[in-house]
Order: C-alpha cells, then structure tokens, then sequence
C-alpha cells in the first residue's frame, strides 16, 4: 500500500522542495536543486497512486476525474501543492512542499527594499522567475510584512491555495480558483467590490487576468502578482505582447502609470548545503515608466545599469556578489550567469 503521508516526511528529513511519483519507479526528490531517489521505497504502483489520490481529492470535495488536476492539503507542520497527472496512460504525481512558517523578507535573505513595495498605498508589483525559483514564498514574506505592521483587508487568489496566512494586523481572505472562485479574472473582478487595500493574484496567465489586475492597480489597490520571464526588464514586454496590435499603446500607459516594480530570481546552490536567492530588481523609475510608455522596452535594461542608487539591481551582479562573498561556488557562477564574457572580464579572469 502507497503511504504517501512516509514519503513526504521522509522528502522533508532530507530538505526537499519536491516529489515525483511515477508508475513503476521509485520516488524521487529533489534536494538543492537535484534529482534524488529514494531508494527505501519499492517502485510505485498505478492503482495505490490512483487510490491515494483519489482519497485526498475526496477529503477536499476536489473533482478527480480530469486528466490533470491542482490541489493542495496540510501535513503536520507542511503544506503541500499538488499535481496529478497522466503520462503513457499511467498516473504520476508531482509535489511540492511548503513549510508552514511564512518565513519573513530578512529570513530570506532578500533585499529590503522589497519592503518598501509593500508599504505603497497602491500599484502593481510583479515577481517573475521561472517555474521553482520561489516566487510564492517572496510574494508571502511581502504580504507577511503588510500582516504584521499594517491594518488592511487583504484578499489573495490562488491556485492553489500554498501559504495560509493568520490574520494579524490585517484581515486576509484567500480564495482558491475552482474552488472559491472560478477564474483569476472571476475572482479580480468581484473582489473590487469586497473593499480589499491590497489583493494577490497568484498567477497573471492571460489577457483578462492581466487587463483586471492593470484596472484594479490603476483605481488604488496595491496589486501583487508572478509572471513568467528571463529578466526584470523583459516583464513589461511580456505583458504588453499579450494585448492585440490596437491595444498595446493603451496598455503601456496603464503599466507606466501603476509599475511599482520587478522582482525576478532564481534559486541557486550555496557552496555548502541549501539555496539561495539571487534577486534582480527593476524599479519604476521615471526614467523607466517614459520608456514603457513609450514603448522602448529594449532600453529598459541599460537604465537599470545606469541607476542602480534608485534601488535598480542586475542579476549578474547579485551574483557575482554572492562568489566574491563565497556563498556560492565558481561553477555555480559560470551554470547561472548571463553575460559570461563581460563577468569575465570584470573577474580578471581569462577568456
């Protein structure tokens, strides 16, 4: 019989993020980024994964019967966000463990100035990064801040719900898409009528989305939300590129005029054990709000360069800071950076 509940005790033992559970292999983890197995656990078997699946999705009213499916559920001091799925006609299952504890922007280790975002009586502020490199754990630490220092009704919209917050200082309501609310769009246009200060989106996917979290920027809510990409500097452009051709002008001036800033990190590996942010940071300076209103998003990146006193941070230099600092290893340096030769060169090393 497939105990899952073993499995993941066992994956948080060792400090792993996730699970994989796949037909006829053993689990596997990752730790620090790398693919583990576990090797104490016989292969698994398609209908006890089936079965402990569909146990879990009956305890939370969550349909079973799509051939991929979100969800999440608590274990002892762990939450757990869920993937179930098929591949080659077999079930797998994909986990992700979060701890309990809301872990605080000093804990962290990220910038301060990220606390300053949340302290902004209106906006938008995204976190962009690819897919494991932690962006709802930074969007939970800045609305951690507003619980503990501020009285605001804040509402989130999630799927699925990760962090569980505690009310505070503030009132948190959290709303899980499929469950609370049937879409993101769904849930960002009604909760403009449910007096929110702050709101939450957990993931900006399309063109509603994006237009309603724009609108409830531009009418005074301060306004968090992920988006997918390489770079701080490249988020305006992916959201802009989503409109059609007619709509893209309007839509720079909503963001120029709401931006508050850019969070992008990546999770890389310290020199010991663990991980550890590195962060870039685009602030929406005037400088910048006139070149997306402008539409000269390729400049973006060389304005950053040239005001960093404003609180503007390069990926490439947050990381070079972490090897000068010896956190991180040379090799880790060379697998993350983006402009090897100019790190190169300004390393004093050889090309």
């Amino acid at each position: 019989m497939l105990i899952l509940k073993d499995i993941i005790l066992k994956a948080k033992q060792m400090r792993a993020s996730d699970i994989h559970l796949s037909t006829g292999l053993e689990p596997i983890i990752r730790v620090d980024g790398k693919l583990v197995k576990l090797s104490d656990f016989p292969p698994i078997n398609a209908n006890e994964l089936k079965q402990a699946v569909e146990e879990i999705l009956s305890e939370y009213s969550i349909e079973s019967q799509k051939k991929e499916v979100d969800f999440s559920f608590s274990l002892e001091d762990l939450r757990v966000r869920a993937n179930y799925y098929y591949e080659r006609r077999n079930p797998a299952l994909a986990l992700r463990l979060i701890t309990r504890k809301i872990r605080t922007v000093d804990e962290l280790g990220l910038p301060q100035i990220l606390k300053t975002f949340a302290e902004r009586p209106y906006g938008l502020v995204l976190v962009a990064g690819p897919t494991g490199s932690g962006k709802s754990t930074t969007l939970a630490a800045m609305i951690e801040h507003i619980n503990s220092e501020y009285a605001k009704h804040i509402i989130t919209i999630e799927d699925p719900i990760e962090y569980v917050f505690e009310n505070n200082k503030s009132l948190i309501h959290q709303r899980e898409v499929g469950t609370d609310t049937l879409s993101f769009s769904d849930g960002l246009k009604y909760a403009l009528r449910q007096d929110p200060d702050v709101i939450l989106v957990g993931e900006m996917r399309d063109l509603e989305t994006i237009s309603m979290a724009l609108t409830s920027a531009e009418t005074g809510h301060l306004v968090f939300a992920t988006v997918h990409t390489n770079s701080a500097a490249s988020a305006p452009e992916r959201i802009v590129d989503v409109f059609p051709a007619h709509q893209q002008k309007q839509i720079s001036l909503q963001l120029a005029n709401t931006l508050v800033a850019v969070i992008f990190q990546r999770l890389v590996p310290k020199k010991d054990s663990g991980v550890i942010p590195i962060t870039e940071i685009m602030v929406a300076t005037p400088a910048i709000r006139n070149l997306i209103r402008e539409g000269k998003l390729h400049q973006i990146e060389g304005v950053m360069q040239a005001s960093k006193s404003q609180g503007n941070t390069l990926f490439d230099d947050v990381l070079i800071e972490a090897y000068l600092k010896e956190i991180i290893t040379k090799e880790t340096l060379l697998e993350n950076v983006r402009n090897l030769q100019e790190v190169q060169k300004r390393l004093g090393w050889r090309i």
